[in-house]
């Protein structure tokens, strides 16, 4: 596998962001390059955009050849919840719980190593033990807490004294640990190796050994408990507009001529792409900021970015965003095989030049329905000399319901250049929380 060279990275923390880091990275030979960071912003952002703006970025220029990170505060089982309420892509890598619980892919598989890292001097039992004797600490709810991490709020101004004091007990009781104040109210005990610094130090250590050493790494963050990623060696950074009090302050006194972190004048994903851009570390114009997706020109991209720029001229179809317009279907259907076929997740199959002049119908049937549609884990192969095949997930969101699809398309070359849409094929997804076949066109 090819990677990219570069590396983003960012975290948030809630309520101004839940997500926190990707891990991006390009390799060419056997170096990589990273992405860390994705926020969510639930205040000047209802419909996500900013968060679909990044998705569409991510699967066109870096999915391919980059791995993608989150880096969160949260607990796992929040990040599952959160999932399943935002237009969030499927990472590569996900940190969670401050730094303490790493795992991977899909089937988020536990690192086991890192398990072990925790472990090392850390006793919950005295932990809790400790903690109880200080009346200024509020514990956080019971789906806060995790084996390596012990949650409470405290008012600010006691926030310093407590944590000096505690330290001292805790290392009194022969444990070595780490505590973290952010969001100017929470406070988080956690192994001494823990952090959200120290797991993507680890990251890279472990790339490293397998001889895929990261090139470019971007990180970026809104909290407290971000400060360790801007400590990373070699890494660029971005604090996001609305980043809290105590980061910025950091920043202030720490970071304020390190010319390879910026404070940027966006908020939350908006600030990751002026980083992206800032840097140079790749394409920072979404296909969501293009119009004109459909003009019929050929050309020799990649296939995946033809499914990408596809389902968002869907997505504004049905919003009624596009204009109805004949030009635009017939250009859809001059990029289909006469003799092309759609596969319907219910298992029914027709011509997909019929199913495009079906989607003629259905222009702004969503408008004013808060529908929107993103695709996660673009995979575009060559299976033999002018054939690809794209895999993906395709996903669309009208309210609160959600439905998702595994697709496959099959593509040919033209001669002159450009994609011949051969044929379409869709199952539902595992994760899809509603199968229902009505009103799912393509």
């Amino acid at each position: 596998m090819k990677f990219r060279e570069r590396l983003t990275c960012s975290s948030p923390l809630y309520p101004h962001s839940c997500l926190s880091q990707f891990l991006k990275t390009k390799a060419s030979s056997s170096s990589y390059t990273k992405s860390y960071f994705l926020q969510v912003d639930h205040h000047y952002d209802p419909e996500n955009l900013s968060l679909l703006r990044f998705n569409s970025l991510w699967e066109d220029a870096f999915r391919h050849d980059s791995l993608l990170v989150f880096s969160t505060g949260r607990t796992l089982p929040m990040y599952k919840k959160l999932r399943k309420e935002r237009p969030m892509l499927t990472p590569d890598v996900i940190i969670t719980s401050v730094g303490t619980e790493i795992a991977y892919g899909k089937s988020i598989v536990t690192d086991d190593t890192w398990v072990d890292i925790m472990n090392h001097k850390w006793d919950r039992g005295i932990v809790e033990e400790e903690t109880s004797k200080f009346p200024e600490l509020t514990i956080q709810r019971e789906c806060d807490q995790r084996p390596n991490k012990v949650s409470f709020f405290i008012d600010k101004s006691k926030a310093q004294e407590v944590t000096k004091e505690l330290y001292q007990r805790l290392e009194k009781r022969g444990l070595e640990i780490k505590i973290i104040f952010s969001g100017g109210k929470a406070l988080d005990v956690l192994p001494k190796g823990g952090g959200k610094g120290q797991a993507l130090a680890y990251l890279l250590n472990k790339l490293k050994t397998e001889g895929k050493l990261p090139v470019n790494t971007l990180v970026c963050g809104d909290s407290g408990n971000d400060t360790e990623l801007f400590t990373i060696p070699n890494v660029y950074g971005v604090m996001v507009s609305n980043s809290q009090e105590e980061l910025l302050e950091w920043y202030e006194e720490n970071a304020k001529d390190n010319a390879k972190i910026i404070h940027a004048s966006e908020r939350c994903v908006g600030g990751i792409l002026e980083a992206i851009g800032h840097f140079k570390l790749g394409p920072n114009l979404s296909p969501r900021d293009v119009y004109g997706l459909l003009e019929c020109k050929e050309d020799n991209v990649n296939p995946g970015r033809e499914v990408i720029k596809f389902f968002l001229f869907y997505e504004r179809w049905r919003r009624g965003e596009a204009d109805n317009c004949e030009a635009y279907i017939a250009c859809l259907k001059a990029s289909c095989h006469p003799a092309g076929v759609f596969v319907h997740p219910s298992g029914a199959e027709k011509s997909l030049r019929d199913t495009i002049d079906e989607l003629e119908k259905y222009h702004g049937d969503k408008k004013d329905k808060k529908f929107r549609v993103w695709t996660d884990q673009v995979l575009a192969t060559q299976t033999t000399p002018g054939t690809w095949m794209v895999k993906l997930d395709k996903w669309e969101q009208t309210g609160n319901e959600r439905k998702c699809c595994r697709t496959t398309v099959k593509f040919t070359s033209k001669e002159n250049g450009g994609y011949v849409w051969e044929n379409v094929q869709q199952t539902w997804s595992e994760e899809a929380e509603i199968k229902d076949d009505s009103n799912w066109i393509i």
